[in-house]
């Protein structure tokens, strides 16, 4: 009988293997020495062991997926028990154990990562859907906001899967924010095809009571009604660009062609008033000539005159009128004033009041000064003090009162 340290060949030929369990034979070996059938069987075991070491390497040093390494470790270990093989089957067991231990690790770990990765795709997700849902509320740039729209669902597709109910249901609400969005585009665009339809029935009117009045002579009364019809065409809103365009060019084109024609006339009026303009300006002048008023009665004659000889002249230039026109008003005020001031002077009452004031005025001073002369005698200081006070307002009151009456005898 030959043995070795995991196994033995009996006399009958029968080869076992020691495990931990005990013996269990492996096979027998009827034509040779004892040694050949050990080395035969060890051979098998290195074949085995090769094997167990080779997947130890896969799990070891590549990215083997778990269920694929437990399966390898599965069957491996089904060939170890039943081995046809003598050697250390017990460590071969023991490195699988081992092996599984790290691919059950290795399983936890993927799952965290795959958790994780879950959790970051649903935070991206809900950020896609939440950004989906406010420009489905919210955005009035349509283009900008359409094109965004088509940018999150590609975002969404280049993201990592969430759960599946997850999925499904942050899909349903990509999918209605993005009807949604449709939905209110579609309305407003309805509704602003309506506006522009409104708007251009509106500026249609307005293009043909333009064009009507374009032939009209009544100068002022026509530039009013154009001026109401401008008003009109700013507040009807804006139609479509290229109605907009084709009527404004007529809408301006029968402006122009009313305020040429008023242009026109008065520029003929305006030329045959050249004469009026310049027999006016001589006017103006002798009437400026007047100035400063010394005798306001004799200005007021000599601008009379000259009133009569204004209004008979006529009508000047519309360009000329306003300076014309105001310089005679500044020379009308001046006389005026003159007037009233000469009124003034000469009113008996007004004279009378200012000769009253002085002479009140000069009483009390004198009464003052005894007050105050009667105080200094008597030491008493604070009289002094008022009384000189009261007569420092008084003279000063005085002062002016006496400018008054002065000129009412100037």
């Amino acid at each position: 009988m030959s043995t070795d340290p995991w196994g033995r060949v009996d006399e009958d030929g029968t080869v076992y293997v020691r495990t931990a369990e005990g013996e269990r034979a492996v096979g027998s070996w009827k034509a040779g020495e004892p040694e050949e059938a050990l080395a035969y069987f060890r051979r098998k075991y290195d074949e085995l062991a090769g094997q167990v070491q080779l997947l130890e390497q896969r799990v070891h040093g590549t990215d083997l997926p778990p269920a694929q390494a437990e399966a390898s470790i599965a069957r491996l270990r089904e060939a170890v028990a039943t081995a046809k093989a003598v050697g250390d089957l017990d460590a071969l067991q023991h490195r699988l154990t081992a092996l599984s231990e790290v691919v059950a690790k290795r399983r936890e770990e993927l799952k965290a990562a795959r958790e994780r990765a879950r959790a970051q795709a649903r935070e991206t997700k809900e950020r896609i859907v939440a950004e989906a849902e406010r420009i489905a509320a919210e955005a009035t740039h349509w283009k900008s906001g359409g094109e965004r729209l088509r940018q999150l669902v590609e975002e969404w597709k280049a993201a990592d899967r969430a759960d599946r109910a997850t999925e499904a249901a942050l899909w349903k609400r990509l999918s209605a924010a993005r009807t949604a969005f449709a939905k209110r585009r579609k309305a407003y665009f309805s509704s602003l095809d309506k506006q522009r339809q409104a708007a251009r029935e509106a500026k249609e009117r307005i293009v043909r009571e333009a064009e009507e009045l374009s032939t009209s002579t009544d100068w002022n009364g026509t530039a009013a009604a154009y001026r109401e019809l401008m008003r009109q065409w700013k507040a009807a809103g804006r139609a479509t660009p290229e109605a907009e365009e084709e009527l404004w060019a007529r809408f301006k084109a029968a402006q122009d062609r009313f305020f040429q024609a008023r242009q026109a006339v008065f520029a003929e009026r305006d030329a045959s008033l050249a004469a009026n303009a310049e027999a006016k300006e001589a006017l103006l002048a002798e009437a400026q000539r007047l100035l400063p008023v010394t005798d306001a009665r004799a200005a007021r004659r000599a601008l009379r005159g000259i009133l009569e000889r204004w209004e008979e002249i006529g009508p000047v230039p519309r360009d000329k009128r306003d300076r014309l026109e105001g310089g005679l008003r500044k020379v009308e005020d001046a006389i005026r004033k003159a007037e009233e001031e000469e009124w003034r002077r000469n009113n008996p009452e007004a004279r009378a009041r200012a000769q009253s004031t002085v002479e009140q005025l000069r009483k009390s001073i004198q009464q003052l000064e005894a007050r105050l002369a009667a105080a200094q005698a008597a030491g008493k200081e604070k009289e002094i003090k008022e009384t000189e006070e009261a007569l420092a307002a008084r003279r000063s009151w005085l002062e002016e009162a006496e400018r008054t009456l002065a000129e009412f005898t100037s």
